[in-house]
């Protein structure tokens, strides 16, 4: 079968309107119905008007190679490869349409994927397994642990074996929880009050959409770059060192992609710096599906319960602005227990679980594939 496959890059069309954005438009249907396949729902999958919007990403250059069998799109790779640091890095969403799944055509894919890598000077590449919480379940099959932190993915999943055959190296995982929305008015005000009770008024809220204030930047950028120094939880595992340039051009970016961005930071009064923060994304034209993204609390400041504090104000704060909003999911690593607790009494459930694979490609000759 996997003689019969052709790889080529994908031409990203200026739009959508014209015959040159059919192929486009057939390769992110094929996300889509992996998507679906793997999670029940197409909530994950991007909408072609959004993909395209994120292939203009300042931070990152994108490229798509498509596998054709009789001249159809069967498969896909995005390769995303960072442009402001991991210089060295790659990264890799490969999907194949089920019925063509176990045919050779992800082999081809992903040696196509890593010779371009390499061309570009990129030796480290990631790559991610998807398992949802059904095929996690059976205590029967082989769990496969990884480098680093809890958790595991399941040894007999097909993702998995190709994977490791591929050479790839499981090296963390990530919990995938989801939370209905909007939260239960009972449920939100036995939380603040717990919350409130526990930081005996010493904090005081702040709210914004899409821009920081002024006034808060220098805040922000300090707790975003005092986070991965102090380890919190919930951070970035970057080497990112952020300044107010950096952080208006990430707005800028996102408020361009039609991204809108919801975020509730906490302020201790008596010092009046910001030591917390929480951000909720929602998708330009998926107003009903939101994301969780970083929510950092520094260390000194734990204790207090200001990450339920602002978590569950962030989340009133989005059920205000995007009432149509009925889903919200984040990926969080198992053993941030913090986090993974605050999660629990909001309501969040286990969906499934990320495995993040690595691995490293060598200077010369062929794919070690």
């Amino acid at each position: 079968m996997a003689n019969d496959v052709r790889i080529e890059q994908l031409w990203i069309p200026d739009s959508l309107d014209g015959a040159d954005a059919a192929d486009f438009i057939t390769a992110v249907e094929v996300g889509r119905r992996v998507r679906m396949q793997t999670w029940g729902s197409d909530d994950l999958a991007y909408a072609p008007q959004e993909k395209l919007l994120e292939m203009a990403d300042p931070y990152e250059r994108q490229v798509i190679l498509v596998a054709r069998v009789d001249g159809d799109i069967v498969g896909t790779v995005d390769i995303a490869l960072p442009l402001a640091d991991n210089l060295d890095l790659a990264e890799f969403a490969l999907d194949i349409l089920p019925e063509f799944q176990g045919r050779g055509v992800g082999r081809r894919l992903l040696e196509a994927a890593e010779h371009f890598a390499r061309g570009e000077g990129r030796h480290t590449i990631l790559i991610d397994t998807n398992h949802s919480r059904a095929s996690l379940g059976d205590s029967g099959v082989g769990q496969l642990i990884p480098g680093t932190g809890l958790g595991f993915v399941p040894m007999n999943s097909r993702e998995v074996e190709f994977a490791r055959r591929s050479g790839y190296t499981l090296q963390h995982i990530e919990q995938f929880s989801a939370c209905t929305l909007p939260l239960d008015s009972k449920l939100v005000e036995e939380l603040e009050t717990e919350a409130q009770e526990a930081n005996a008024g010493r904090y005081r809220l702040h709210h914004w959409t899409d821009q920081c204030p002024d006034q808060w930047l220098e805040a922000v950028v300090k707790l975003e770059n005092s986070a991965g120094e102090d380890g919190v939880p919930g951070a970035d595992d970057t080497d990112m060192v952020f300044d107010g340039g950096i952080l208006r051009e990430a707005e800028d970016v996102a408020i361009a992609q039609g991204r809108r961005t919801v975020v509730t930071a906490v302020e201790e009064i008596a010092t009046g710096e910001l030591v917390g923060l929480t951000t909720i994304s929602v998708l330009a034209l998926r107003p009903d599906v939101v994301f969780q993204d970083d929510t950092v609390v520094l260390r000194k400041h734990r204790g207090n319960k200001l990450g339920l504090l602002i978590k569950v104000a962030n989340m009133e704060r989005l059920a205000e602005q995007f009432p149509g909003a009925r889903v919200l999911y984040t990926w969080n690593a198992p053993e941030n227990r913090y986090l993974l607790k605050v999660n629990q009494q909001l309501g969040f459930t286990t969906a499934g679980v990320t495995g993040l694979w690595q691995k490293e490609l060598p200077d010369f000759g062929p794919s070690t594939s």
